[in-house]
Protein backbone atom coordinates (compact mmCIF):
# COMPACT_ATOMS: atom_id res chain seq x y z
CA UNK A 1 0.00 0.00 0.00
CA UNK A 2 1.10 3.29 -1.02
CA UNK A 3 0.13 5.83 1.74
CA UNK A 4 0.99 9.86 0.20
CA UNK A 5 0.17 12.20 2.98
CA UNK A 6 0.08 16.02 2.12
CA UNK A 7 0.35 19.06 3.70
CA UNK A 8 0.53 20.07 7.60
CA UNK A 9 -2.49 18.78 9.33
CA UNK A 10 -4.50 21.79 10.19
CA UNK A 11 -7.67 21.88 8.33
CA UNK A 12 -6.91 25.59 6.82
CA UNK A 13 -3.34 24.99 6.32
CA UNK A 14 -0.19 26.12 8.11
CA UNK A 15 -0.57 29.37 8.20
CA UNK A 16 -3.98 29.33 9.15
CA UNK A 17 -5.05 32.73 7.81
CA UNK A 18 -6.98 34.45 10.34
CA UNK A 19 -4.28 33.88 13.15
CA UNK A 20 -1.89 36.20 14.17
CA UNK A 21 0.78 34.45 15.94
CA UNK A 22 4.24 34.67 15.24
CA UNK A 23 4.08 31.43 14.30
CA UNK A 24 1.63 31.20 11.38
CA UNK A 25 3.29 34.28 10.40
CA UNK A 26 6.26 32.84 9.92
CA UNK A 27 4.83 29.88 8.29
CA UNK A 28 4.01 32.70 5.57
CA UNK A 29 7.43 32.97 4.29
CA UNK A 30 10.07 32.17 2.53
CA UNK A 31 7.43 28.64 2.84
CA UNK A 32 3.97 28.47 3.26
CA UNK A 33 2.15 24.91 3.82
CA UNK A 34 -1.08 23.77 2.73
CA UNK A 35 -4.20 21.73 4.61
CA UNK A 36 -3.99 17.91 5.13
CA UNK A 37 -4.58 15.58 2.49
CA UNK A 38 -4.46 11.56 2.59
CA UNK A 39 -4.36 9.25 -0.55
CA UNK A 40 -3.64 5.59 -0.32
CA UNK A 41 -2.94 3.82 -3.36
CA UNK A 42 -4.20 7.42 -4.98
CA UNK A 43 -7.66 6.73 -3.37
CA UNK A 44 -8.78 10.18 -1.81
CA UNK A 45 -9.56 9.56 2.07
CA UNK A 46 -9.50 12.62 3.57
CA UNK A 47 -9.06 16.65 1.16
CA UNK A 48 -9.03 19.24 3.27
CA UNK A 49 -6.82 20.75 0.72
CA UNK A 50 -8.99 24.01 -1.21
CA UNK A 51 -6.44 23.27 -4.05
CA UNK A 52 -3.87 20.45 -6.03
CA UNK A 53 -0.79 19.91 -4.78
CA UNK A 54 2.55 18.73 -5.15
CA UNK A 55 4.22 15.67 -3.44
CA UNK A 56 7.61 14.63 -2.99
CA UNK A 57 8.00 10.52 -2.09
CA UNK A 58 9.99 9.02 1.00
CA UNK A 59 10.56 5.33 1.29
CA UNK A 60 10.49 3.31 4.51
CA UNK A 61 11.68 0.36 5.28
CA UNK A 62 8.72 -2.01 5.07
CA UNK A 63 8.09 -0.92 1.96
CA UNK A 64 5.19 1.99 2.38
CA UNK A 65 6.33 5.07 0.62
CA UNK A 66 5.12 7.91 2.72
CA UNK A 67 4.79 11.04 0.40
CA UNK A 68 4.73 14.24 2.13
CA UNK A 69 5.14 17.46 0.39
CA UNK A 70 3.55 20.76 -1.02
CA UNK A 71 5.19 23.91 -0.84
CA UNK A 72 4.27 27.67 -2.16
CA UNK A 73 6.85 30.12 -2.17
CA UNK A 74 5.69 33.21 -0.93
CA UNK A 75 7.65 36.30 -0.03
CA UNK A 76 9.12 36.50 3.46
CA UNK A 77 8.48 40.33 5.42
CA UNK A 78 8.09 39.80 8.92
CA UNK A 79 5.77 42.28 10.22
CA UNK A 80 6.94 41.75 13.78
CA UNK A 81 11.03 42.11 14.91
CA UNK A 82 12.45 42.64 17.86
CA UNK A 83 15.93 43.73 18.28
CA UNK A 84 18.13 43.51 21.48
CA UNK A 85 21.22 44.15 22.76
CA UNK A 86 23.07 45.91 24.86
CA UNK A 87 24.61 49.77 25.37
CA UNK A 88 26.03 51.27 22.45
CA UNK A 89 25.37 48.10 20.54
CA UNK A 90 23.99 49.96 17.62
CA UNK A 91 20.59 48.19 17.96
CA UNK A 92 18.08 51.23 17.47
CA UNK A 93 20.45 52.57 14.26
CA UNK A 94 19.91 48.51 13.15
CA UNK A 95 15.95 48.61 14.25
CA UNK A 96 15.91 52.02 12.18
CA UNK A 97 17.68 50.67 9.05
CA UNK A 98 14.47 47.63 8.65
CA UNK A 99 12.23 50.66 8.03
CA UNK A 100 14.07 53.19 6.52
CA UNK A 101 12.36 52.11 3.12
CA UNK A 102 8.63 52.94 4.21
CA UNK A 103 7.01 56.39 3.27
CA UNK A 104 5.75 56.83 7.21
CA UNK A 105 6.45 55.70 10.26
CA UNK A 106 5.80 56.39 13.32
CA UNK A 107 8.39 56.46 15.93
CA UNK A 108 7.61 55.88 19.56
CA UNK A 109 9.58 57.09 22.26
CA UNK A 110 9.25 55.51 25.67
CA UNK A 111 11.63 57.56 27.37
CA UNK A 112 9.86 60.57 28.22
CA UNK A 113 11.32 64.25 28.62
CA UNK A 114 14.15 64.85 31.66
CA UNK A 115 13.77 68.68 32.37
CA UNK A 116 17.27 69.60 33.65
CA UNK A 117 18.79 66.94 32.25
CA UNK A 118 21.45 67.92 29.25
CA UNK A 119 22.90 64.30 28.58
CA UNK A 120 19.25 62.65 28.03
CA UNK A 121 18.48 66.27 25.79
CA UNK A 122 21.88 65.69 23.75
CA UNK A 123 21.02 61.93 23.27
CA UNK A 124 16.69 62.57 22.35
CA UNK A 125 18.35 64.72 19.75
CA UNK A 126 20.70 62.23 18.00
CA UNK A 127 18.13 59.93 17.42
CA UNK A 128 16.08 62.86 15.93
CA UNK A 129 18.32 63.81 13.50
CA UNK A 130 18.92 60.51 12.24
CA UNK A 131 15.34 59.35 11.37
CA UNK A 132 13.61 60.55 8.56
CA UNK A 133 12.06 63.54 8.33
CA UNK A 134 9.15 61.92 7.62
CA UNK A 135 8.90 59.83 10.50
CA UNK A 136 6.65 61.30 13.51
CA UNK A 137 7.08 61.11 16.95
CA UNK A 138 4.81 60.20 19.89
CA UNK A 139 6.39 60.17 23.23
CA UNK A 140 3.99 57.90 25.12
CA UNK A 141 4.06 54.65 26.88
CA UNK A 142 0.75 53.15 25.80
CA UNK A 143 2.16 50.66 23.26
CA UNK A 144 -1.01 48.91 23.91
CA UNK A 145 -3.42 51.32 22.11
CA UNK A 146 -1.02 52.34 19.09
CA UNK A 147 -0.56 48.19 17.96
CA UNK A 148 -4.36 47.90 18.08
CA UNK A 149 -5.37 50.78 16.10
CA UNK A 150 -4.49 50.81 12.46
CA UNK A 151 -1.84 53.28 11.24
CA UNK A 152 1.70 52.88 9.38
CA UNK A 153 4.91 50.74 10.50
CA UNK A 154 5.33 51.53 14.38
CA UNK A 155 9.60 51.43 15.72
CA UNK A 156 8.82 50.99 19.48
CA UNK A 157 11.80 52.16 21.71
CA UNK A 158 12.62 51.23 23.96
CA UNK A 159 10.60 48.09 26.09
CA UNK A 160 13.16 48.43 28.88
CA UNK A 161 12.26 51.99 29.27
CA UNK A 162 8.47 51.07 28.69
CA UNK A 163 8.78 48.73 31.57
CA UNK A 164 10.12 51.06 33.83
CA UNK A 165 7.30 53.34 33.42
CA UNK A 166 4.89 50.14 34.18
CA UNK A 167 7.05 49.16 37.29
CA UNK A 168 6.32 53.04 38.61
CA UNK A 169 2.56 53.26 38.27
CA UNK A 170 2.50 49.94 39.79
CA UNK A 171 5.26 50.75 42.85
CA UNK A 172 7.01 47.58 41.82
CA UNK A 173 10.24 49.21 43.48
CA UNK A 174 9.02 48.55 47.32
CA UNK A 175 9.39 45.23 48.45
CA UNK A 176 6.16 45.44 50.57
CA UNK A 177 4.19 46.46 47.68
CA UNK A 178 5.36 44.70 45.40
CA UNK A 179 4.79 41.33 47.19
CA UNK A 180 1.51 42.30 49.38
CA UNK A 181 0.15 45.49 47.72
CA UNK A 182 -0.83 43.78 44.18
CA UNK A 183 2.48 45.57 42.52
CA UNK A 184 3.12 42.27 40.77
CA UNK A 185 -0.18 41.34 39.62
CA UNK A 186 -0.65 45.41 38.28
CA UNK A 187 2.46 44.43 36.22
CA UNK A 188 1.80 40.66 34.83
CA UNK A 189 -1.69 42.16 33.57
CA UNK A 190 0.21 45.38 32.06
CA UNK A 191 2.48 43.00 30.17
CA UNK A 192 0.27 40.32 29.53
CA UNK A 193 -2.13 43.49 27.59
CA UNK A 194 1.12 44.43 26.03
CA UNK A 195 1.77 40.97 24.65
CA UNK A 196 -1.51 40.61 23.56
CA UNK A 197 -1.26 43.89 21.31
CA UNK A 198 2.05 42.87 19.44
CA UNK A 199 0.15 39.41 18.81
CA UNK A 200 -2.70 40.63 17.09
CA UNK A 201 -1.30 43.98 15.97
CA UNK A 202 -1.67 44.25 12.40
CA UNK A 203 0.88 46.88 12.30
CA UNK A 204 4.89 45.88 10.72
CA UNK A 205 6.48 46.81 14.26
CA UNK A 206 10.21 46.72 15.16
CA UNK A 207 10.33 46.55 19.28
CA UNK A 208 14.04 47.59 20.57
CA UNK A 209 14.96 46.36 23.55
CA UNK A 210 18.15 46.27 26.01
CA UNK A 211 19.72 42.70 27.44
CA UNK A 212 20.79 43.70 31.03
CA UNK A 213 21.09 39.68 32.54
CA UNK A 214 24.54 39.44 31.32
CA UNK A 215 26.35 41.46 33.65
CA UNK A 216 26.79 42.44 37.40
CA UNK A 217 23.93 41.30 39.62
CA UNK A 218 22.20 44.18 40.77
CA UNK A 219 22.91 45.04 44.56
CA UNK A 220 19.50 46.17 45.62
CA UNK A 221 16.24 43.59 45.46
CA UNK A 222 14.40 46.71 42.74
CA UNK A 223 17.23 46.55 40.46
CA UNK A 224 17.07 42.82 40.58
CA UNK A 225 13.11 42.74 40.29
CA UNK A 226 13.84 45.01 37.03
CA UNK A 227 16.36 42.79 35.53
CA UNK A 228 13.94 39.56 36.18
CA UNK A 229 11.25 41.28 34.63
CA UNK A 230 12.79 42.71 31.75
CA UNK A 231 13.89 39.10 30.72
CA UNK A 232 10.50 38.01 31.24
CA UNK A 233 9.15 40.50 28.80
CA UNK A 234 11.70 40.02 25.80
CA UNK A 235 11.05 36.48 26.15
CA UNK A 236 6.85 37.22 25.78
CA UNK A 237 7.68 39.59 23.24
CA UNK A 238 9.99 37.51 21.66
CA UNK A 239 7.79 34.66 21.54
CA UNK A 240 5.47 36.69 19.26
CA UNK A 241 7.31 38.19 17.07
CA UNK A 242 8.62 36.28 13.46
CA UNK A 243 12.19 37.52 13.89
CA UNK A 244 14.45 38.60 16.86
CA UNK A 245 17.79 40.20 16.42
CA UNK A 246 20.61 40.31 18.94
CA UNK A 247 23.17 43.49 18.33
CA UNK A 248 26.56 42.45 19.68
CA UNK A 249 29.04 45.20 19.03
CA UNK A 250 27.67 46.73 15.86
CA UNK A 251 27.00 43.22 14.43
CA UNK A 252 23.64 41.55 13.90
CA UNK A 253 22.74 37.44 14.98
CA UNK A 254 19.82 35.94 13.90
CA UNK A 255 17.94 34.52 16.26
CA UNK A 256 15.03 33.70 14.91
CA UNK A 257 13.49 34.30 11.59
Amino acid sequence: MELTLLGTGAPEGLPRPSCPCAVCASARGPWARAATALLADDALLLDLTPGAVFAAARAVPDGTTLVVGEYHAVPDVPRRVLVTGGARSGKSVEAEQRLETFPEVVYVATGGRRDGDPEWAARIGLHRERRPGAWRTEETCELAELLRADGPPLLIDCLSLWLTDAMDRVGAWEDERWHDGGGEAALRERVAELVAAVRGTRRPVVLVTNEVGSGVVPATSAGRRFRDELGRLNAAVAAECEQVLLVVAGQVLVLRG
